[in-house]
């Protein structure tokens, strides 16, 4: 029998070899700046402020965190950075990292337009097997809030969207958002791409999980081509999980789930307390990290009829999931295994596991400057939030820098 492959993601040899001395050297004075909690505060509020008044910072931000994080301002531009991922086995999520703003029926018809473009051309590509896309790309912000409310007053897991609050014209804008999907998921299926559907804010939630499971009945029929993306950081979503799978066990599809920790827990906490409700947030990081990990449990022990992607940047979390799979004698390259990180970050996760053979991409935003800032200013907030994060990065970079030095 075949030696199990040793994953450690203190290989900096590995994990940077991608990475030139100048880029390395980069990655290193960014990640210090973002070390000032202070300094991000202001900077992400100074910066979207300041691309609106059209003052000349697009080259400093192109030059700094936009490289660091984002693939490029085209799909053109990005398709170089997505080949030099493949060059070390790692493959990409694509994302077109335009969001928020009320753009009218127009402008969701255009966003639409734009992600079918990104499934046709991830088909041509050898290493982009996904892409990612948001509801709130496609549906109006209002429009999902109200069915959210409605299904709030609903109880147990439905699947479905309760039409039934809405007036004539709200119930045609959205059949226009269905439409929208299936065009999107049909579109995808037949490029043999998958398609993840983001997660939102918790009091959106609901409809964009019923639609996401619609589209898993039709499209999941036999192979994983679509997505749901699952916020551990609420404490429901672990029932979730498996409420979810029970009804594709019971309908006949298979499950795609991506588990993330979350994004929104500032914001989430924030409202509940304003609205005086109780807040969908975990009391703390334990209480996440062990559903998230009892996720991946429950997801590999379902591997028949799960198909999962772990999107962490936790390092444990990781090692933990290979460990199940070796556990149960199932390859680290099955195929409804996937792992992921953000481009940008977490290289000692993501080019040691494909080191050791397993399926893990980078997930590769695209997008003009000015449309993707929201985007950079949540990795800027994330990095100088998140404990221990920002300082991992940098003792990893120093670490190569100076084994190089030595070398």
């Amino acid at each position: 029998m075949d030696a199990l492959p040793m994953i450690s993601f203190d290989n900096t040899e590995n994990a940077f070899a991608y990475k030139s001395d100048s880029s390395l050297r980069k990655a290193k004075l960014l990640f210090s700046t973002m070390g000032y909690q202070a300094l991000v505060k202001l900077g992400t509020r100074i910066t979207p402020w300041a691309i609106r008044s059209g003052l000349p910072v697009k080259g400093m931000i192109r030059n700094t965190i936009f490289e660091q994080f984002v693939g490029g301002e085209t799909l053109e531009e990005t398709a170089a950075v997505a080949k030099k991922l493949g060059n070390f086995h790692v493959q990409v999520i694509l994302d077109y990292g335009v969001e928020g703003g009320d753009y009218g029926e127009e402008g969701l018809d255009h966003a639409c337009e734009e992600f079918i473009r990104v499934i046709k051309y991830a088909a041509t590509q050898p290493n982009i097997p996904f892409m990612s896309i948001k509801v709130t790309g496609l549906a109006r912000f209002g429009l999902l809030e109200k069915l959210d409310n409605a299904a709030q007053a609903k109880s147990g897991f439905e699947g479905k969207v309760h039409t039934e609050v809405l007036s004539a014209e709200e119930l045609k804008e959205w059949d226009r958002v269905i439409e929208r999907m299936h065009l999107i998921c049909k579109t995808a299926a037949a490029a043999n791409v998958g398609v993840l559907i983001d997660a939102e804010e918790s009091w959106i939630q609901d409809p964009v999980d019923a639609l996401t499971m619609q589209m898993m009945q039709a499209y999941n029929q036999g192979k994983a081509v679509v997505y749901n993306t699952i916020q551990l950081y609420r404490h429901d979503r672990l029932q979730f999980l498996k409420d979810s799978y029970h009804a594709a066990e019971q309908q006949g599809f298979l499950l795609g789930a991506k588990l993330v920790r979350g994004a929104y827990m500032e914001k989430e906490r924030k409202r509940a307390e304003e609205q005086n409700y109780p807040s969908p947030i975990q009391p703390n990081k334990e209480a996440t990290d062990r559903d998230y990990n009892l996720g991946v449990e429950f997801s590999i022990e379902h591997l028949d009829r799960i198909a999962l992607i772990v999107a962490s940047h936790n390092e444990h979390s990781n090692l933990y999931a290979t460990k199940l799979l070796q556990k149960k004698g199932l390859p680290l390259n099955h195929d409804h295994i996937h792992f992921s990180q953000l481009y940008g970050m977490s290289d000692n996760i993501t080019f040691n596991l494909a080191k050791a053979g397993c399926p893990v991409s980078k997930y590769l935003p695209f997008g003009p400057i000015g449309d993707v800032v929201p985007y950079l200013m949540r990795r800027a907030q994330e990095n100088s939030s998140v404990a221990g994060q920002t300082g991992r990065e940098l003792g990893l970079i120093k670490k190569e820098l100076q084994r190089r030095k030595s070398a």
